[in-house]
Parts: structure tokens; C-alpha cells; sequence
């Protein structure tokens, strides 16, 4: 059997075309005609010996064959761009300061500052884990470089939105919480200000259905710890979700309808040293490899 050798150009363009949601914005990311990116989807698809994509409506779907592809894909170029960085020009040096919410902790950090780490050896990450408003406050002030924080503020300057995520009624899988009916909902909250807080309260509002404060946490490992025990439920997006709890149907609960909430990477300079844009760029490429279900924006 003859060996194949993927191009990995041919590859990049197709992870930017999956993950921008769009070939024609892959080619204009990418620099490159639509056309020149079609053809490079007819190469590879050529190459793998079977169809990686399908008709969906009026857009495009993997198939099974291409979700396969998709992950051996970012691997691939994850692997070369590190090579790529770690073998030529200076290497990086001093710090960044990295801003992020407590729900990005699990899922962003181990894997980007390894990899972070691994390429750049001497160079030095600060993260701070704050709530939205300090966040945004800090960079505001020249205290961090970069701040993965809810989009409260889509107007700032120097704002990348990542996508949009549903808030989410979330409860514990083994501890259901029991309420009769017309008894208040209790709720599980970190102090206020908390716009998830501020959303659970006016949603319960307008519906008209009461609603007690139940638990109130400092912190998002408090909130989690008090929802896993049967004391109230809680309202997050599905982004860092722990496995002991689950998104709830609100239907299926009793509960209002909650709106979407965007995730945007805020930059402190509109002309980002070399050291933040890599670090960027690979937060960008975590959050789209492993979001949670989610809608896109």
C-alpha cells in the first residue's frame, strides 16, 4: 500500500475553514482565493480516499471520516508550528500577564502553558484568576496583557470574540434539588456583582416565578461545591463545566429560559508584542478545539 504524505498547507486551510465556520473567511484569513482553498479540499479529500465534508442546508458538515481528519489535523500543525517557533530567529523572552475567569482554569491553562512553555523556554507567563469586572479593570490599568473575559463590553478596544455560549440552569447529577410547586427557586451564587447572578434573578423575574438566595460563594470551586450538594442550582455556561454536574433542560425543570453570553479575548495594545500574540493565538486554538456545545456567533 502506497504511503500517503498530507500537505500541511492543504491541512491549514482546512482546520481555519472548520473553525471560522467558513471557507471563503479561511481564504481571506489565509490570504488565498476561494477557489485556491476549494482546491486544496478536493486535494485532500483526494488523499484520504473518502468525502470529509457534506452538504448541510446551505453550508457545509463533517463527516465521520472528517472529524477523524480534523483532530489528526490540529495535532499536526500544532507539532509543526512549535518546531517552526522553536528552531528559528531569537527566542522569546520576558513575560506576559494573563488575565482569565475561574472557569477557563482546567481547561485553558494545562494545555496552553505547556505547550506555551515547552516552545518558549525563557520566557515567563503571569496569570491572574479574576472575576469579569476586575479583569477588564486590569487591563484597562496596563496590568495585563491579555484577559479571556464574558463579552460584557463589545465595544473596547482591541476585543477578539471567540463565540457565543448558552447559560445554563446547572444542577447536581446525583442530588437533584426537590422543590414544590410554587416554592421560591433556591439559587446558588457568587457575590454580587455577578451578571450570571443578575441573569438568573431577571429571567426568574419576568417569568414570575420566586426565587431565594440559597448559598452565596466567593469563589466558582464554592458555587460547585454547594450545587453538588443538593442546596440550589446555579447558573454558568457549559465551558469548565465538572463532570458531577450537568446542564439542566429548563423545561424538564421548571425554569426560564436564560440568554447567550459571548467569550472574547481582550488585548491591552492594539500592537501586541511577539510573546502575547503566540500566546493568543494558542488560547484561540484551545477554545476551538475543545469547546463545549455551544452556538456559534
Amino acid at each position: 500500500m502506497q504511503r500517503v504524505t498530507f500537505d500541511l498547507d492543504v491541512m491549514r486551510s482546512f482546520v481555519t475553514g472548520i473553525e471560522l465556520g467558513s471557507f471563503a473567511k479561511a481564504a481571506e484569513r489565509l490570504a488565498r482565493s476561494t477557489s485556491a482553498v476549494s482546491a486544496q479540499l478536493k486535494k485532500l479529500e483526494d488523499q484520504a480516499g473518502t468525502p470529509l465534508l457534506r452538504k448541510a442546508g446551505r453550508g457545509m458538515a463533517l463527516t465521520e471520516a472528517g472529524e477523524t481528519m480534523l483532530g489528526y489535523a490540529r495535532r499536526l500543525l500544532e507539532l509543526n508550528d512549535e518546531a517552526a517557533t522553536a528552531v528559528r530567529g531569537i527566542p522569546l523572552e520576558g513575560r506576559v500577564r494573563l488575565g482569565l475567569q475561574e472557569d477557563f482554569g482546567e481547561s485553558v491553562l494545562p494545555e496552553v502553558l505547556g505547550r506555551f512553555k515547552r516552545a518558549h523556554p525563557r520566557l515567563r507567563v503571569e496569570v491572574h484568576i479574576a472575576r469579569n469586572p476586575a479583569l477588564l479593570q486590569s487591563l484597562n490599568a496596563g496590568q495585563l496583557d491579555l484577559a479571556l473575559a464574558w463579552e460584557i463590553e463589545s465595544r473596547a478596544p482591541y476585543i477578539e470574540h471567540v463565540y457565543t455560549l448558552p447559560m445554563c440552569w446547572i444542577g447536581a447529577d446525583d442530588a437533584p434539588v426537590a422543590r414544590e410547586a410554587g416554592e421560591p427557586v433556591p439559587l446558588v451564587v457568587l457575590e454580587a456583582p455577578c451578571l450570571m447572578r443578575t441573569a438568573a434573578i431577571d429571567a426568574l423575574d419576568r417569568a414570575g416565578i420566586p426565587w431565594r438566595i440559597a448559598f452565596t460563594s466567593a469563589s466558582l470551586a464554592g458555587t460547585w461545591a454547594a450545587v453538588k450538594a443538593g442546596l440550589g442550582v446555579s447558573v454558568r455556561t457549559p465551558l469548565g463545566l465538572p463532570s458531577e454536574l450537568r446542564a439542566m433542560d429548563p423545561r424538564e425543570a421548571c425554569l426560564p429560559a436564560l440568554p447567550m453570553l459571548g467569550l472574547a479575548l481582550y488585548r491591552g495594545e492594539a500592537e501586541s508584542a511577539p510573546a502575547v500574540s503566540r500566546l493568543a493565538e494558542l488560547i484561540l486554538q484551545c477554545l476551538q478545539t475543545d469547546r463545549p456545545p455551544l452556538s456559534l456567533a
